[in-house]
């Protein structure tokens, strides 16, 4: 899978911050610097999707969508980080 398009990156970027607005967070960037971390954070995800598929165990590997997987890896990630 490529990286989100310009579109997509855009509605993440403005939904964080609304987000992050509506919770009453102080957030040390400014706009363009965090759009910067949107990007990146895509493009790392990116170049990582192979190593995180191969660090999978079979049959999950083989027999999960990638959907499936990346469901899976959100839900992890909100977990450790108590992220709601």
């Amino acid at each position: 899978m490529a990286v989100l398009i310009n579109a997509d990156r855009k509605a993440i970027w403005k939904k964080w911050m609304e987000e992050s607005s509506s919770r009453q967070e102080t957030v040390a960037l400014n706009k363009n610097e965090l759009r910067s971390v949107v990007d990146a954070i895509d493009v790392w995800i990116n170049a990582n999707q192979a190593s995180f598929n191969i660090a999978i165990p079979e049959p999950g590997r083989t027999t999960l969508t990638a959907k499936q997987k990346a469901s899976l890896l959100m839900l992890i990630v909100n977990k450790r980080w108590e992220v709601t």
